[in-house]
């Protein structure tokens, strides 16, 4: 007997891996038969129960003493005789595999229906349609398609794969987590994507009011082609004689507003910002505009009285707080171009001072333009750090004999070179779009700081810029009376940018952004936006409304005729028939036998009930 417990003691540790896996071919649950353990006290409890008293007999004394001679283990004689111990060990063996869930595999036969839900999310599907939206009721149809595996694609100004081959759990809460945008959609990318995700036995179901001028029939029939089931379901109702606005323009510190007339009958709309208000008369199908004086901050353009098209009843327009930027240009023979170029700037407020003088330092921009070394005051210099330093900008104009600008200017001071000609012109705010002609002679000279944005193709710097603190230093090489760019039509438009970017301001036309886009915001930066906050590098303008970045607001609102004109037209044969495939799977289920080990243990417990009944202990 001690070398069978030898054996199996070395035998477990060897098995010890295995008889996980081992166990889960029978069992669900295998960590159940722990239970088991609750057999050990009572079999020690039986070994310890007292024997009854017995009496000898002399006439079977030695017949008893020859039993007990010939008795191999009296401690398993006696388990081996005590039958109610046996019924005990049966029902909680019984008990415990219940517990631990022992099964068989069966095969199973499984209906498997896959679904593509594409849902229109743009902004026509937030058109009113008696107590709720068309998107309203279209997420109320996509919840009856749901199928065992569904993926949804979300149809706004991108095509976003919501949820891929889910639940149909999954896919309610997927579609549950879906708004209407305020933005035009894209349905073909959408139904593209939608059939890249379908699996071959699939239906696609777009659920869409099909105003998008997008060509999403195209992508329809391709689908088909692949031979995937396309069913279109639209809803297209309200929206009959929507007025909405499809589009506006900035012209100084002013916005123009664009409205349109999608109705069959004349209409009178009142356009209003901040107090201020204009009255349109269209016929149908007519265009009509109206300028509005922008305020400091902006505000909220209001086409009133509403319909049932929300989103092209507003226009939001950001601008900054203080709409006025001051500049001063500091010289003593004054480049009337420059000049002029700045007063038509309607944003601008100029003044022109001549050395020496003293300089506030309340001014946005400093200018030194064409100053005479001899009487530029050591003052004028450091009232253009303090500029600088409050947030605002510093710009210096080459010439051949400089004063003293100390770290202000970004290219050294060399000699005149005559006829160079333009190499590189860096992409950036103030140069993009703008060709500069070379200048017949330019200061040579090596850029000491900053970025260059115009070169010539000897390494000069003739444009420069940098970023200093939390203001902005320029460096301006062409020489007035040496250069043709002041003839330019885009001199004005360069000297406009670089204000802007030297008092650190956006224009109003960066500043009003329309829905669909993105905001580059850098990363981590935290945008508060009209549906809460949330963090860069970039922001979809997909809700209409104010954006806040920093200390700068940017305004974005639904600027599209095609998404305002809200009355689709019937889909005329479009859509497919109500069948599609389905696949039948076959594979193997585990079928638990719990009940019958519980109908073990109850049997087991019965039997023990009348054994205990016919031995007289109840």
């Amino acid at each position: 007997m001690r070398n069978v417990s030898t054996s199996r003691e070395t035998a477990i540790p060897q098995a010890h891996h295995g008889s996980g896996m081992a166990l889960s071919e029978f069992f669900l649950f295998p960590l159940g038969l722990v239970a088991l353990l609750g057999a050990v006290p009572l079999v020690i409890l039986y070994l310890l129960r007292p024997e009854p008293v017995r009496r000898t007999l002399p006439t079977f004394r030695f017949l008893a003493d020859a039993a007990g001679r010939s008795a191999s283990n009296p401690i398993f004689d006696r388990l081996l005789r005590s039958l109610l111990l046996l019924i005990q060990l049966l029902a909680l063996v019984a008990l415990v595999g219940s517990l631990a869930t022992p099964y068989v595999l069966v095969p199973e036969s499984e209906t498997v229906q896959e679904t593509v839900l594409v849902v229109d999310t743009s902004a026509s599907m937030g058109v009113r349609d008696g107590g709720g939206t068309r998107f309203d009721s279209a997420l109320a149809a996509a919840r009856d398609e749901v199928s065992g595996t569904t993926s949804v694609v979300a149809a706004g100004a991108n095509a976003d794969v919501v949820l891929r081959r889910g639940s149909a759990t999954d896919a309610r809460a997927a579609l549950d987590g879906l708004q209407a945008s305020d933005a035009p959609g894209d349905l073909r990318s959408a139904i593209t994507a939608a059939a890249s995700v379908a699996g071959e036995d699939a239906r696609v179901v777009v659920l869409s009011d099909f105003a998008d001028d997008s060509p999403w029939s195209d992508a329809v029939r391709e689908a088909r082609a692949r031979g995937l089931v396309v069913q279109l379901r639209q809803f297209a109702g309200g929206g009959q004689g929507n007025v909405g606005i499809v589009d506006r323009r900035f012209s100084g510190t002013n916005v123009t507003v664009t409205v349109k007339n999608y109705g069959d009958s004349a209409v009178t709309r009142t356009l209003s910002l901040a107090g201020t208000a204009r009255e349109v008369r269209m016929d149908p199908g007519d265009v009509a505009t109206a300028t509005l004086p922008v305020p400091a901050g902006g505000g909220r353009v209001a086409l009133s009285p509403g319909d049932a098209f929300p989103p092209d009843d507003a226009l939001y327009v950001a601008a900054p707080e203080d709409a006025s930027v001051d500049v001063l240009v500091l010289t003593n023979d004054e480049n009337r171009y420059l000049t002029a170029a700045l007063s038509v700037i309607p944003e601008v407020s100029l003044t022109v001072d001549n050395p020496p003088t003293a300089v506030s330092p309340n001014y946005d921009v400093v200018i030194y333009s064409n100053v005479n070394p001899g009487r530029l005051l050591a003052g004028n210099v450091e009232a253009g750090r303090e500029i600088v330093a409050d947030g605002g900008g510093v710009a210096i104009q080459a010439q051949e004999e400089s004063p003293n600008y100390g770290d202000l200017r970004l290219v050294s001071q060399g000699s005149v070179e005559t006829n160079p000609t333009i190499g590189t012109v860096e992409s950036h705010p103030i140069t993009r779009d703008i060709t500069f002609p070379p200048p017949t002679e330019y200061i040579a000279g090596d850029l000491r700081a900053g970025q260059s944005l115009v070169n010539t193709t000897g390494g000069t710097s003739l444009v420069a810029v940098e970023r200093r603190g939390a203001g902005r230093v320029l460096y301006y090489g062409f020489m007035e009376d040496s250069s043709a760019f002041k003839y330019n039509y885009q001199y004005p438009v360069f000297w406009k940018r670089s204000v802007f970017y030297l008092a650190g301001r956006s224009t109003l036309s960066e500043l009003n952004r329309a829905t669909g886009g993105s905001l580059a915001t850098g990363a981590n930066q935290t945008v508060e936006t009209p549906a809460g906050e949330t963090t860069g590098p970039e922001v979809r303008l997909g809700d209409a409304g104010f954006y806040r970045v920093g200390d700068e607001r940017f305004a974005a609102s639904l600027l599209s005729e095609a998404e305002s004109d809200v009355a689709a037209a019937p889909l005329d044969g479009e859509s497919a028939p109500a069948d599609y495939p389905t696949r039948v799977e076959e594979r193997e289920v585990p079928d638990p036998l719990t009940e019958w080990a519980a109908l073990v243990a109850l049997a087991a417990t019965m039997v023990e009930l009348a054994y205990l009944r016919r031995r007289g202990d109840l």
